[in-house]
C-alpha cells in the first residue's frame, strides 16, 4: 500500500498552544494563490521539474460494502494471517474460522476488504476461498450480483473459463444482470474464447447491457490479443453508432492496437483525438504505450519525451507505473534515469515488492550495470521474506551468459540457504551453464532437479537446452546421459509434442530404437 509524505494537519491538536494556532492560521491565510491555466496551455521543462504526484487514489469497493459501523479490529490483521498461510491448498476458510473463534464475528465489509487486497496481489485462490466461505454461511451476509460477479471472475482465474461458465449457468435469473454477464465476458476474453465471447457480447447488446464502454473495451482487448486488429476498428465504429462514449481505456486499447500494427500515423492521429477531448486526459499508460512504440521504431528521442510526460501523470500509489518507467528507461539505455525513478519509487513506498526488484534488475542488466545489479539483489535478499526465484533467475542468466558459472552456482546456493526454492527455470539456467562448460553429468543432474520441482503443470525444457545437451552428448559419445535426458523428457510428457520428437530424431535418432518413441 502506498504511503505519502506526512503533511501538517490543518486541525490543531488539543495540546497545541493558542499562539501556535494563531501562527498556523496566519501562515495558511498568506498561502500564495496560483493562476488557473487551461489543461492544454501548460508546458514544463521536464529536466527541472519534479514529477507530479497526485494524491487521488483509485478506490474500488465493487459495490459490495455494507454501510455499517466498522469494527474495532482491523481487516489488515486477518489479511496478513490469510496471506501468510503456509499451505494455500488448505484454503482461507480455515483461517477465517479460527479468527472468529479466537477474536469475534467478522463483518461483510472486513471480508470484502480482505478479498480486495488478495486480488490486488493476485492471490486469487485465497480470495475465492474467502468468498466461498461467505456464501456458505446461508443468509448471514447479503450477497448481491456484484458479489457474484467478483466470485465468477475469481473462479475463472483459479479454475478456468469453463468452470466460470458452469457457475454462471447455475445462477438464478435475478442474478444474471449486467455485472455477471460482464464478468463472464471478461473470463472468455482472458481464455481467448472468441466465439463464446462474441455470443455473450451479442446477448448483452440485446439486453441493453452495453450502455457504457466497459464491454466494448473487453471485446477490443480480445481482438487485439488475437491479432484481429480490423475488428478493433469495427468495435470503435459500433460504439459511435450506438452513441456509447469512449473512455480512457478505449483510447489506450486503440492506441495499443495501432502500435501493434506499427501504424505510427494512425497511432498519433488517435492520440491527438484523445488529447483534444474535453473529458479525457491521457494518463501514464497512454504515454508509456507511445514510448514503447517509438522504442520499437528506434526513435529514442520521442520515446524519452513520452516517458517524461508519463512521469507527470504518475500517482504516488501506482506501483505498476514505476515498474514500466524503470523498464522503458532501461530499454533506451538511460541508466541515470533508471536510478532516478528507482529512488522516487523507494521514497513513495515503505516496502518495495518483488515486482519492483524484478523490474530494476532487468533494467540494470539491459544497461550492463553488474555492480548495481548485485547491490540491488543483495538489498532484495536482506529485506524480503518472499524469495521469488524469478528475481534470482535474472542474476543466474546474467552470470551464465557472461561465462561466470561459479558465481551463478553461488547465487543459486545463496537463494537455497536463505530459504528460497528454485523453480524449474532456475535449474535449467544453471544446466545451460554446465552444458557450455561441457560438464554433461552435472548438467543432467540440474535438468533432473528442474523436472522434480512440484508445479501445477509439468516442466517443459526449452528446445534450445535439449538441443545443446544432445549435441554435447554426441561430442562426448555419452549414450548414458543421452538416454537419461530422453527418459526425463518422456516422464515430463514432452515426447508427445511434435517439436520435441522432431528435435530428438534429428540429434539422437539411433538412441530412440527400442525406447517406444515413434520416429519418422
Amino acid at each position: 500500500m502506498a504511503t505519502t509524505a506526512a503533511s501538517p494537519s490543518l486541525s490543531p491538536s488539543p495540546s497545541c498552544p493558542p499562539e501556535a494556532r494563531s501562527a498556523r492560521r496566519n501562515l495558511l491565510s498568506q498561502s500564495p494563490s496560483f493562476p488557473k491555466f487551461g489543461r492544454k496551455q501548460i508546458s514544463f521543462s521536464i529536466s527541472h521539474v519534479q514529477p507530479t504526484r497526485c494524491s487521488i487514489s483509485q478506490v474500488h469497493n465493487y459495490g459490495t460494502v455494507d454501510y455499517e459501523k466498522r469494527p474495532r479490529s482491523k481487516w489488515s490483521s486477518l489479511y496478513r494471517r490469510i496471506a501468510m498461510t503456509e499451505n494455500p491448498t488448505v484454503g482461507a476458510g480455515l483461517e477465517v474460522d479460527k479468527w472468529e473463534a479466537e477474536e469475534r464475528k467478522l463483518s461483510k465489509w472486513e471480508l470484502c476488504r480482505v478479498v480486495k487486497e488478495l486480488r490486488k496481489f493476485r492471490r486469487f485462490k485465497l480470495a475465492l476461498d474467502v468468498y466461498e466461505w461467505m456464501t456458505a454461511q446461508e443468509g448471514r451476509f447479503n450477497i448481491y450480483s456484484s458479489d457474484i460477479a467478483i466470485q465468477l471472475d475469481l473462479i475463472s482465474k483459479v479454475r478456468g473459463a469453463s468452470a466460470a461458465e458452469t457457475y454462471f449457468t447455475e445462477l438464478s435469473d435475478s442474478l444474471k444482470d449486467k455485472r455477471t454477464y460482464g464478468a463472464l465476458l471478461n473470463s472468455y476474453m482472458h481464455a481467448k474464447s472468441k466465439e463464446k465471447a462474441e455470443e455473450i457480447f451479442d446477448l448483452m447488446r440485446e439486453k441493453d447491457y452495453t450502455t457504457d464502454a466497459l464491454p466494448f473495451n473487453v471485446m477490443m482487448t480480445l481482438y487485439m490479443n488475437l491479432g484481429e486488429h480490423e475488428k478493433v476498428e469495427s468495435i470503435i465504429t459500433d460504439m459511435g453508432t450506438r452513441g456509447v462514449a469512449m473512455d480512457i481505456y478505449t483510447y489506450n486499447i486503440w492506441i495499443t492496437t495501432c502500435a501493434a500494427r506499427a501504424d505510427i500515423a494512425e497511432m498519433e492521429r488517435v492520440f491527438e483525438e484523445m488529447n483534444s477531448s474535453e473529458t479525457i486526459n491521457p494518463n501514464w499508460t497512454t504515454y508509456s504505450t507511445l514510448a514503447t512504440m517509438y522504442i520499437r521504431l528506434g526513435d529514442t528521442v520521442k520515446a524519452e519525451n513520452c516517458l517524461k510526460d508519463a512521469e507527470l501523470r504518475v500517482t504516488g500509489r501506482d506501483r505498476l507505473s514505476f515498474n514500466y518507467l524503470i523498464g522503458l528507461y532501461g530499454l533506451i539505455g538511460k541508466k541515470d534515469e533508471v536510478y532516478r525513478i528507482w529512488d522516487w519509487y523507494k521514497s513513495s513506498f515503505p516496502v518495495i515488492l518483488n515486482t519492483g526488484y524484478h523490474s530494476m534488475l532487468t533494467s540494470l542488466v539491459k544497461v550492463r550495470d553488474m555492480d548495481g545489479a548485485k547491490a540491488v539483489y543483495e538489498d532484495w535478499k536482506s529485506t524480503t521474506g518472499n524469495y521469488d526465484p524469478k528475481i534470482c533467475n535474472i542474476m543466474l542468466a546474467w552470470y551464465v551468459r557472461e561465462g561466470m558459472l561459479d558465481k551463478a552456482q553461488a547465487c543459486l546456493d545463496g537463494l537455497i540457504d536463505a530459504g528460497g526454492k528454485p523453480n524449474p527455470s532456475s535449474w535449467e539456467i544453471i544446466a545451460a551453464g554446465y552444458i557450455r562448460e561441457k560438464q554433461v553429468s552435472t548438467a543432467l543432474d540440474c535438468l533432473r532437479q528442474a523436472a522434480g520441482v512440484e508445479r501445477p503443470r509439468k516442466w517443459r525444457p526449452r528446445l534450445v537446452t535439449v538441443s545443446n545437451f544432445l549435441v554435447l552428448c554426441a561430442e562426448k559419445n555419452d549414450n548414458g546421459s543421452r538416454e537419461g535426458v530422453l527418459e526425463l523428457l518422456e516422464n515430463s510428457g514432452c515426447l508427445k509434442d511434435e517439436e520435441y520428437k522432431s528435435l530428438i530424431n534429428t540429434y539422437a535418432g539411433e538412441a530412440l530404437e527400442g525406447t517406444g518413441v515413434i520416429t519418422r
